[in-house]
């Protein structure tokens, strides 16, 4: 997957905006008005990567068993964020379902008000 497909699959879910509230070069994706996966437009070392909120256990499963995933970069020392490289051995289909576990983490961290609005959108 390149940027510019995570961008796309980004935008596809339900109710997603982009922003970019931290500088011209980190994408922001956002529902519900809270971030669900942040990107920079300025690849380190050469691999751009996307971080994504994820369920603690889960974040550690896929740390252990993907190079390309590791701890959320700016994100602190927690399992709650992962960094996903793209050009390393995470298959597009998992970042896909990652982009999607992401949001459902965001909602699920909303209010019952909330969620309903989102799920009636």
């Amino acid at each position: 997957m390149n940027i510019e497909e995570l961008r796309e699959e980004c935008l596809k879910i339900k109710g997603a905006e982009e922003c970019f509230p931290f500088d011209e070069d980190t994408m922001v994706f956002k529902v519900m008005g809270k971030m669900f996966a942040f990107a920079s437009l300025m690849p380190k070392n050469s691999d751009f990567f996307v971080s994504m909120k994820c369920n603690p256990e889960r974040s550690a499963e896929l740390r252990e068993r993907y190079e390309g995933i590791t701890k959320g970069y700016y994100c602190g020392n927690n399992l709650k964020w992962n960094s996903v490289y793209l050009n390393r051995d995470v298959p597009d289909k998992l970042i896909k379902e990652l982009i999607q576990h992401s949001v459902d983490e965001v909602i699920r961290g909303l209010s019952k008000k909330f969620q309903k609005e989102y799920l009636e959108m």
